[in-house]
């Protein structure tokens, strides 16, 4: 008796979504006058709208901008403007002097998050998690056409949050983040048989999630440009400036080549809160600024850990100096902790070991060898030690 051939797996089908500049449609919710106008988020509180006894509101706008605040996100509109998320603020004001700034608000940021990915589980539960205005979904053992869902998926982000998204799907997750952000915003794009050479390939390398400043200099000085220029460059060429294993990812990436699946489930290593102060500030002189900011990182930890239910061994610290080094330390508890007094108190042990001989710029605290809090009680029994009776 002939045997039945084997089915075949269906193609995966990964889907990318990316909310259309997150922060700033939040903000336009609250303040639906400023839609169509160049609006950017990463003011501090004196960005604060001011509102008159007739109801209008008085915003504030980037001219005269004097600091060392940095773009956390901007409207398309101030975009056309040249104005993008991590660029310093005071450039900004040149180049869009009018344009309105805000302050971050990220404790709204963080409800409409929630919204938008409650929404789409309830449509396509196989979600991963990649950041607060982004998600993997794996739609591959779903029944609905592949449009259809994209536009189910997209009604519900709407109707839940009131803002728009974009799309990118194609058979693997490195295609699909790409393809997210190719027709923006509200955008809904397919990567199918074709696509990677008449879509992607002309794009520049930079595109691509992991080719980053100094790899995209790199490849420019040997005259890769473009995702196409890298699929066609010779293999030894790539190995005598990246090393094997980067030549291998590089080239897998310029064929569309990703076999990661979408992680539905993986738990938190450390949580972290840092501030880049507006000035660099003195230790001496700024000591009361410090300590207040100090402080206030280790109660938004507390807050942190609490909400999401977990605790920690390891407080770490870090510094940036004005010379832009970097400087980390940490210490590892004997028991573990949410507090955000044994943090700050913990936090100020590492500090010690620093030589404080500059001016600072970034102050960061983390909390690390994270496990949920009801895992607690089981691992102080393993840990604790016994003492055994004879009888």
């Amino acid at each position: 008796m002939a045997s039945s051939p084997l089915a075949l797996p269906p193609e995966r089908r990964i889907a990318h979504l990316d909310m259309d500049a997150f922060y700033a449609s939040v903000e336009l919710l609250r303040y639906p006058e400023l839609r169509g106008l160049p609006v950017v988020i990463g003011g501090g509180d004196n960005a604060q709208p001011k509102t008159l006894q007739d109801g209008t509101r008085l915003f504030s706008r980037l001219r005269g901008y004097v600091g060392r605040g940095v773009i956390t996100t901007s409207t398309y509109e101030a975009r056309a403007l040249g104005v993008f998320s991590a660029m310093g603020t005071m450039k900004a004001a040149q180049l869009a002097p009018d344009a309105i700034l805000l302050p971050v608000d990220f404790v709204a940021y963080r409800h409409f998050s929630r919204l938008f990915k409650a929404a789409v589980a309830q449509v396509a539960p196989l979600i991963e998690d990649r950041g607060i205005d982004e998600i993997y979904i794996d739609l591959t053992e779903h029944p609905e056409e592949t449009v259809l869902l994209a536009q189910r998926i997209k009604a519900a982000v709407e109707q839940a949050t009131g803002l728009s998204c974009s799309i990118g799907i194609s058979p693997n997750k490195l295609l699909s983040k790409i393809a997210s952000d190719l027709d923006k915003p509200n955008g809904l794009t397919i990567i199918g048989p074709g696509d990677l050479q008449r879509r992607i390939w002309p794009l520049p390398v930079a595109k691509v999630n992991g080719i980053g400043p100094k790899a995209n200099v790199k490849l420019a000085a040997i005259g890769i440009h473009t995702i196409a220029d890298l699929a066609q460059a010779p293999a030894d060429l790539l190995q005598d400036h990246f090393g094997l294993t980067y030549t291998r990812w590089l080239m897998n990436v310029a064929h569309g080549i990703d076999d990661r699946c979408v992680v539905t489930h993986s738990e938190p290593k450390s949580i972290s809160r840092e501030t880049t102060f507006e000035r660099d500030l003195h230790v001496q002189r700024d000591r009361a600024a410090l300590s207040e900011v100090f402080v206030r990182l280790c109660a938004q930890l507390e807050s942190d850990l609490l909400r999401k239910g977990y605790v920690g061994r390891t407080i770490g610290i870090k510094l940036r100096f004005d010379d832009f080094r970097t400087v980390t330390r940490d210490l590892t508890l004997p028991a573990y902790t949410s507090d955000a007094d044994v943090i700050h108190r913990t936090a100020g042990q590492c500090l010690k070991r620093i030589k404080l001989d500059h001016k600072i710029r970034l102050l960061g605290v983390r909390v690390g060898s994270l496990l949920p809090e009801v895992q607690v009680g089981r691992a102080a029994q393993l840990q604790e030690p016994r003492q055994l009776s004879l009888y």
